[in-house]
């Protein structure tokens, strides 16, 4: 894959870098801050981006703003957003134009090789990575809407491990339920959400209704 990784901290971009290049991946652009990560997107059109959220000059959300006007101009462009905090407006406002290819990760989780790496290839493949502390703070929040009331508590299950971007394969063993089981947990459940066969990605839909749980 050809990445972009765009962090203002040397050490920990360095430390990514390397990372990414020892697993076969080929970093063609670094940037460290807000508008020097646009730029290299719109140059380079890599496979994926990992963006910091905050980032120079005013260290507030210019890594997600550049993110999201790459991703207008370059629609389903894949992004994989860090941040220090869980804010899970950052992981929906990636999300709504609900063509997935996007996640979401703690700057913590980088530590973790494997979990860091895959979060980058699921992301690369038009999938969704959500960290799960991430989704343990909206099943602590507990707040009903957009259908997820109606969810059984297995269902819930269901759809908190879909949105850190695991497979069926990956839910039923984690769960320890089959295959089959699974796919009717999630038959079940994207009816509930009012998502139909026609509905293109629906994972990445089901994904944006539970982050749009507690929006009010």
């Amino acid at each position: 894959m050809r990445i972009v990784v765009a962090e203002d901290l040397y050490l920990l971009r360095d430390g990514m870098v390397r990372l990414i290049e020892a697993c076969g991946h080929e970093v063609v652009a670094t940037a460290a801050t807000g508008p020097e990560t646009l730029d290299a997107l719109r140059t380079w059109r890599p496979d994926v981006a990992v963006i910091d959220v905050r980032m120079p000059p005013t260290q507030s959300d210019e890594g997600l703003r550049a993110a999201l006007a790459a991703r207008r101009e370059m629609p389903g462009l894949p992004v994989l957003v860090l941040s220090q905090h869980v804010e899970q407006l950052y992981a929906r406002e990636l999300l709504a134009d609900g063509s997935g290819a996007v996640g979401y990760l703690l700057k913590e989780s980088v530590f973790d090789a494997d979990q860091f790496i895959g979060a980058l290839e699921r992301v690369a493949g038009g999938g969704t990575a959500m960290d799960p502390a991430v989704i343990a703070k909206l099943l602590s929040a507990g707040s009903p809407g957009r259908g997820l009331d109606r969810l059984t508590e297995r269902e819930r299950s269901v759809l908190a491990l879909m949105a850190e971007g695991l497979s069926n394969q990956a839910v039923g063993r984690r769960l320890f339920l089959s295959q089959s089981a699974i796919s009717k947990y999630t038959t079940s459940l994207f009816g509930k959400l009012g998502l139909g066969d026609d509905d293109g990605n629906r994972r990445v839909l089901a994904v944006l209704a539970y982050l749009n749980a507690d929006s009010g």
